[in-house]
């Protein structure tokens, strides 16, 4: 069984910064792809950006390309979402995934664990 614990949400002024991380509780690691998924209210869950196990490969969605980065460590077995130029737009609660796969998946589907969230607010 994996556990993902999120970490380093809050509140922002527009234009702000944050950085949110996620460890992962499972001895095998690199056999998962990670990713971030975020959630507003009233709105389905989205994917924001996603790696490669190695770490090697991105993906990012149109809205957070450019200002966020994901990356890993795989000897820390933690996954870091930095977010930039942060935008009201960006308010949701953000969750983190792991996927026992080698593709990373822009649905929600084929997502084997998911974090508790954590609540980032971006004040205008």
């Amino acid at each position: 069984q994996v556990q993902l614990v999120e970490s380093g949400g809050g509140l922002v002024q527009a234009g702000g910064s944050l950085r949110l991380s996620c460890a992962h509780s499972g001895r095998t690691f690199t056999n998962y792809v990670m990713g971030w998924f975020r959630q507003a209210p009233g709105k389905e869950r989205a994917f924001v950006a996603g790696i490669s196990r190695s770490g090697g490969g991105t993906r990012y969605s149109d809205s957070s390309k450019g200002r966020f980065t994901i990356s890993r460590d795989n000897a820390k077995k933690t996954v870091t979402l930095q977010m930039n130029s942060l935008k009201p737009e960006d308010t949701a609660v953000y969750y983190c995934a792991a996927g026992n796969t080698n593709v990373v998946e822009t649905t929600t589907r084929n997502w084997d664990y998911w974090g508790q969230g954590t609540q980032v607010t971006v004040s205008s």
